[in-house]
């Protein structure tokens, strides 16, 4: 069996860290630990990002881990109350993970038994932006019946800059208070734009209601505070958030106040006077000089090769902007989001030739005139594949990736076509597929029962680990099947916001 035509292109120097994870975990806890310590009754402590999986972090931060903030949280557990926020409208419009594939609702779920994994107390879920979405409706509904307490807040016109109405019983007021048992709160959400901070702010103004002394801290890896505004790593947070229209910016506070430039991001801006109205009605004075005071992220000073983080984050920004592509050709963004990724690109001073996997799919895939995908390896060395009368090309790359990596000749097959023909047919005959080529999941499981009795076969799945944080693209928009194996191999996979056939309907 011909798996596939492979090309090796080049050879590079394997990848260099640029965190120091081990100083990052230190540093950080304690720096938070002091935070907590500031306040008396009550801390409403905003967890930005990602908490158990931080793939952004730690693919823009070689080093990072993305449990880092899960680690620290754990060390506080016993004082610690987890509140989940997410907004009605992305339940609505059911909003994706990218990096998961999973609506936020789901996730939801998922993080509410991962939470509870490590013992962690997941007090409530509270709704924002709640307009009577039906969706939303259904949601609490089903919360509700899994025994979670959910809490719903509201719009408030002019939001954030109607303050006197904000800081009432017709702003804040209205939304209901969230009942919380333990000194420290943690405040998370599936993704950004779920309305963590409002949840604090509208907290803080129930707490002063009830006579209780509350206090409120951001922990927000991104943007870096003390990295420059047009940092690769400041401007890549940017690309990650082009949907919400987030911008970075100098914090215009923290230079009047210390002459001194920090970057941070509009909304921290524009709700800083919110935030500052609030906590002068709680104390009479408040407490942070800037948005950038009120946050406790030390991951700048973790950085230990910037060249490294600035390469990756140069990567990051250009797998955005090819994800954004793929999500225009699928309707689910416009093109503002490609425009403003495009000009990212243009400051960061990229584009798609840093990413040898683009080029080298692209050549096979006009050879061929047919789907190829493109992998590169730790070594830089860059492995590709094309579609077969077995495999697709996603398929076949993966397997070539596997032979290379264990050291397999491309003369020997590691699955005979004798044992891909029936699994064909029961895709064709039986559960009615369309397609009779072998996805990359149906793939790893042949090649695991090949590896039973082939030797050659045990060596190449044995190398799986090492494709994770590999390089991969595709000259075609992937399948769910393809693209999520891609995933859960840790694969960084771009596609190219095209589909391999001309059909209306894609699976």
């Amino acid at each position: 069996m011909d798996e596939t035509e492979e090309d090796t292109k080049g050879c590079r120097q394997m990848k260099q860290l640029g965190f120091d994870n081990r100083k990052y975990l230190e540093t950080q806890s304690a720096h938070i630990k002091e935070r907590i310590a500031q306040f008396g009754d009550k801390l409403y402590l905003e967890f930005g990002g990602k908490l158990f999986d931080d793939h952004h972090a730690s693919r823009v931060l070689p080093g990072f881990a993305p449990d880092s903030k899960i680690r620290m949280l754990c060390e506080l557990k016993e004082d610690a109350e987890i509140v989940i926020s997410i907004c009605a409208s992305d339940i609505e419009k059911n909003k994706i993970r990218g990096d998961l594939g999973i609506t936020y609702d789901v996730d939801v779920l998922r993080l509410i038994d991962a939470f509870r994994s490590k013992g962690l107390y997941v007090g409530s879920v509270v709704v924002t932006q709640y307009a009577g979405q039906s969706a939303a409706d259904a949601f609490k509904k089903r919360l509700e019946d899994l025994g979670m307490r959910v809490f719903l807040h509201y719009p408030i016109a002019g939001y954030p800059n109607n303050i006197p109405l904000i800081v009432s019983d017709d702003g804040y007021g209205k939304n209901e208070y969230i009942e919380t048992s333990r000194p420290l709160v943690v405040v998370t959400a599936p993704g950004p734009g779920s309305g963590k901070m409002a949840t604090c702010l509208s907290q803080l103004y129930h707490e002063y209601k009830r006579g209780v002394k509350a206090g409120y801290a951001k922990f927000e890896t991104f943007p870096i505070w003390n990295l420059p505004l047009q940092h690769p790593v400041n401007l890549a947070y940017e690309a990650a958030t082009a949907d919400l229209n987030d911008v970075n910016m100098i914090d215009p506070f923290h230079l009047q106040a210390y002459g001194v430039t920090t970057v941070n991001y509009n909304r921290d801006v524009e709700i800083f006077p919110v935030l500052s109205a609030i906590f002068e009605k709680i104390t009479g004075e408040c407490p942070y000089k800037s948005p950038t005071d009120m946050g406790v992220n030390l991951a700048g000073s973790c950085i230990v090769d910037d060249a490294a983080v600035c390469a990756a984050a140069r990567q990051e920004i250009v797998r955005r902007y090819y994800a954004a592509l793929c999500d225009r050709r699928q309707g689910r963004c416009g093109d503002e989001t490609v425009y403003k990724l495009e000009l990212l690109m243009q400051q960061a001073k990229v584009d798609a030739s840093i990413r040898p996997v683009v080029a080298a799919a692209g050549a096979v895939a006009e050879e061929t005139g047919n789907p190829a995908a493109a992998i590169e390896l730790p070594d830089g060395e860059v492995v590709t594949g094309k579609t077969t009368d077995l495999m697709g090309a996603s398929s076949s790359t993966l397997l070539n990736a596997l032979k290379r990596l264990a050291g397999i000749g491309h003369e020997h097959h590691l699955i005979s076509r004798e044992a891909i023909e029936p699994i064909q047919t029961v895709k064709v005959k039986h559960l009615g597929s369309a397609n009779p080529r072998l996805h990359s999941d149906e793939t790893l499981i042949a090649l695991a029962i090949s590896a039973t009795t082939n030797p050659l076969a045990r060596r190449a799945l044995d190398k799986l680990s090492e494709l994770r944080e590999c390089e991969a693209h595709s000259s075609v928009i992937l399948s769910p099947a393809d693209s999520g194996t891609y995933a859960k191999l840790g694969m960084r996979l771009t596609c190219e916001p095209t589909y391999e056939t001309n059909k209306l309907y894609h699976k």
